[in-house]
């Protein structure tokens, strides 16, 4: 990738004013006298909304991408291993959270090169945020569309890719198709750019994935699934991955596009049995699958799949203890030791494309404890020694 030290500096530079805590008030020389009378320093403020970056020029941009088989390339032909972090918020928040503050830590000190960005846009949730139809929102949505301008902007900046992420459940509506008609004439052929049309598809059948049709309120029969919100299932009319990708390539934009499979995109089988989406008019399509603890058959669900085509473990997170994540039962709860381990080690040695979850300190599973980027000891420690480090893990225990 090409950068000058002036980007990176303006980047760095960037963050640490983010960070930097409140100016105080200096200690008093009674004070430092009388420590017993000293009142215990306020805890560090941090500043939530993300600062703005501008777009960088051309030659800082990444290479755009293209998929050949079950690889990734550049134009030139090099194979790219997209290894990052999902950046959470914007999913539940029209402003977000440090969303900038944390792309530029996470490309430029944990060495990331790609990142998931989540978004919302779901009006009947009253989190129609792309558009701007939350309550809490007045401008139609442009703050919010500039949070994500400046996180692709950071990100591109640095040489890393940036994974936009419509992060809806079940299925897609046509609500969702203006969407992508939107979000792909804003960022069209934008070299650094990867869309992923819809985050956990489940309780829906591998035609209604790709085809859509009519949606029952029924959970679907014959899925292992596990409920991974407490989202109710209702009647409604979906819209298939394959309109979706239709939409996107109608308005000329060929960036690569992510598709995630059933069973909260635990399972992508299906497009080894007939239901792989058709591409012809872009650069192709990566297929995601999201792996936690309680999910197993990973030979059957996703690297089967990865022998024919790129696969991206696109959410991927250790937890802490089963009692924080209590919805899962427990005729699913595998034993957690050595679960980190494995997982990285799948990844690595099947040279897997990996977003790990979350780099939030409220959103787990989580990689960081704190705002200070404090990798967790159950999860966090081991993506950074993989990003960062370099460090190989040995899958000892596949699941």
């Amino acid at each position: 990738m090409r950068r000058t030290t002036h980007t990176l500096l303006l980047l760095a530079l960037t963050l640490t004013l983010a960070l930097a805590s409140p100016p105080t008030h200096a200690a008093t020389d009674t004070a430092k006298k009388t420590r017993a009378k000293t009142k215990p320093a306020p805890a560090k403020q941090y500043d939530m909304a993300s600062p703005v970056i501008r777009k960088p020029p051309p030659e800082m941009l990444p290479p755009p991408l293209r998929v050949a088989g079950n690889q990734i390339l550049t134009p030139d032909g090099a194979p790219v291993w997209l290894q990052g972090l999902c950046i959470d918020s914007l999913e539940w928040s029209h402003v977000g959270e440090r969303v900038v503050q944390s792309v530029i830590t996470g490309v430029y000190q944990w060495k990331a090169n790609a990142i998931r960005l989540p978004v919302q846009m779901h009006t009947e949730s009253g989190k129609g945020f792309w558009f701007g139809k939350s309550i809490y929102q007045k401008d139609e949505g442009k703050r919010y569309r500039e949070v994500v301008d400046s996180a692709v902007n950071a990100a591109a900046g640095l040489g890393a890719y940036l994974i936009i992420d419509l992060h809806g459940f079940r299925a897609p509506t046509a609500e969702t198709l203006e969407f992508w008609k939107d979000v792909a004439t804003r960022y069209k052929n934008h070299p650094a750019v990867i869309f992923e049309l819809f985050n956990e598809p489940h309780d829906i059948t591998w035609q209604i994935w790709r085809d859509g049709g009519d949606v029952t309120d029924s959970a679907q029969a014959g899925q292992d699934v596990v409920a991974e919100n407490k989202e109710k299932l209702k009647t409604f009319q979906a819209v298939g991955m394959q309109q979706l990708v239709d939409v996107i390539r109608a308005t000329g934009a060929k960036n690569v596009i992510i598709a995630g499979g059933i069973d909260w995109s635990g399972d992508i089988s299906g497009v080894l049995k007939g239901y792989a989406l058709d591409d012809r008019d872009g650069n192709g399509i990566i297929y995601t699958a999201h792996v936690y603890p309680w999910k197993k058959d990973w030979q059957g669900h996703f690297l089967d799949v990865a022998e024919k085509h790129p696969v991206l473990i696109g959410e991927v997170g250790a937890i802490r203890a089963w009692e924080d994540f209590s919805f899962i039962g427990p005729d699913q709860r595998y034993p957690l030791e050595g679960w980190a381990e494995d997982m990285i080690g799948c990844i690595q040695k099947y040279k897997l494309h990996w977003t790990a979850f979350s780099f939030h300190p409220r959103c787990g599973p989580m990689i960081i404890s704190d705002w200070e980027y404090t990798p967790t000891p159950y999860w966090g420690v081991y993506v950074k020694d993989a990003l960062v480090n370099g460090k190989k893990f040995e899958m000892k225990n596949p699941r």
